[in-house]
């Protein structure tokens, strides 16, 4: 492992240890060159993934690229950083099971609504808007109103924000 500081060749593992949900390990490095530490993630992966985007290009799956927008719409709910991450990897399992060596990027799109959506109806709406690109609001407003009955109480609205002066 090349140390990421100085690019140096010999780096040493001083602790491993295994993920909360025990799909990864976790080793503290340290560069015998410059001293720095840093930590390394390994993780099982059963196949080479590819996906195929809306345009037909195909490219390389990216796990953190869908761990980024998992987080990126249960920012600031109340998820805690190991279920996101419990997440994450449940989908690349799903992925990985499914026996396809091609995945469309709809599919795990649709795959992350559905996890989303049953977890918090807050980071469904956000995934859902950017991933769905909508163009209209009456498409925006269609998907709130296709949420199960009661999922609209959770969407709350943003606090009115006041001036000084005003009471």
């Amino acid at each position: 492992m090349n140390c990421p500081f100085c690019g140096h060749e010999d780096t040493q593992v001083k602790d491993s240890r295994s993920t909360d949900d025990g799909a990864a390990i976790r080793r503290r490095r340290v560069c015998a060159a410059c001293t720095q530490r840093f930590t390394t993630i390994e993780r099982v992966q059963l196949r080479e993934l590819v996906v195929t985007k809306m345009d037909g290009r195909r490219v390389p799956f990216d796990r953190d690229k869908l761990a980024r927008s998992i987080r990126i719409a249960l920012r600031k709910r109340p998820v805690e950083e190991e279920r996101q991450e419990r997440i994450v990897n449940g989908l690349v399992r799903q992925l990985e099971a499914s026996g396809e060596a091609e995945i469309s990027s709809a599919r795990i799109g649709e795959l992350a609504m559905d996890a989303l959506h049953s977890i918090d109806g807050v980071a469904y709406v956000r995934f859902a808007s950017v991933y769905r690109d909508f163009r209209e609001v009456e498409a925006f407003s269609k998907l709130l109103t296709d949420m199960r009955p009661g999922e609209e109480a959770e969407l709350p609205l943003p606090p009115v924000k006041r001036g000084k002066d005003k009471g």
